[in-house]
């Protein structure tokens, strides 16, 4: 548990939502399957295989080792289990939990599941958004809580059309735009299946920005190996030239080479401009396993 100590000890407990230690990242032997995460007033421990009480503990005891004074909500999730339940071990959640993100609020919910509202790897993508979208008419794909709207928003959007099949998700997105204060007349949000709805893309369009972030394998929905290659085909159809595209993959099957032969497949008019870095406390020991993202520049 050294390990984790010395990250946790690193760390610091200020305003912004981030994650503490990366576990599963697999540079740390024998904390392959814990993760640590900051919401505050929360921390959040996920472990995703089972592992005996006593590991359990000793997780936690390191916990309080490194943060000594911390009076706030502790709280574990065992990911392995169906539903992936969260106990809470110390303290209680604000209702509603809103945390901070670069100026950005987000409301979360950490007790329901796998998905509480806000990707802490994608921080870097938010941020490169917010960078790209003053002025433009954005497109945010498989939106889910819409937090690269808020991102877009932020950083001076013209407009932005938000698209899931989830209503809790979108549901959750209207939330947070009227939290941050952001004119929703400016924002759309469709609850459509992507794949029946191009025409309806398409007469919001053309798109100086289009974020592709889908789900690596949703049942009935989306799978990455054989659905990207459909999405992409339809960036023609949708973006205006020089529109920036951001590329997303959270595959660990699927390497960086495949979302690369995808585009020059798919859309070979496209120039590649460079990748998105993840925070650094998300390393892998193979960066092919974790969050993919690249930017790319459509030429018309």
């Amino acid at each position: 548990m050294q390990a984790l100590l010395e990250q946790l000890q690193i760390s610091e407990l200020d305003s912004q939502a981030k994650r503490l230690f990366h576990g599963r990242g697999k540079c740390f032997a024998g904390l392959e399957q814990v993760t640590v995460d900051w919401f505050s007033p929360a921390i959040f421990i996920t472990i995703f295989q089972e592992q005996t009480p006593e590991y359990e503990q000793q997780v936690i005891n390191t916990v309080h080792e490194a943060f000594p004074s911390f009076t706030g909500a502790l709280l574990l999730q065992r990911r392995y289990i169906h539903g992936a339940p969260v106990e809470v071990l110390q303290g209680e959640l604000p209702q509603p939990h809103l945390v901070e993100e670069n100026g950005i609020k987000y409301q979360v919910k950490l007790l329901d599941g796998q998905n509480n509202g806000l990707f802490l790897d994608m921080a870097n993508g938010r941020r490169w958004i917010t960078e790209h979208a003053h002025g433009r008419n954005v497109l945010n794909l498989f939106s889910y809580s819409c937090s690269f709207s808020l991102a877009a928003m932020q950083g001076g959007a013209s407009s932005v059309i938000n698209i899931d099949m989830s209503h809790g998700a979108l549901k959750l997105g209207k939330a947070n735009h009227k939290i941050n204060e952001i004119d929703t007349n400016l924002v759309k949000f469709l609850r459509h299946d992507i794949f029946k709805s191009w025409g309806k893309l398409k007469r919001y369009g053309p798109y100086q920005t289009i974020v592709f972030d889908p789900p690596t394998n949703q049942v009935g929905s989306f799978t990455a190996s054989k659905d990207y290659a459909r999405l992409l085909r339809k960036v023609p159809a949708l973006a205006s030239d020089k529109a920036d595209l951001l590329v997303c993959l959270n595959a660990p099957d699927l390497d960086k080479a495949f979302i690369q032969q995808q585009i020059m497949a798919e859309i070979p008019n496209a120039e590649f401009i460079g990748v998105v870095e993840n925070p650094e406390v998300f390393k892998e020991i193979d960066s092919d396993k974790g969050l993919k993202v690249f930017h790319y520049r459509y030429h018309a």
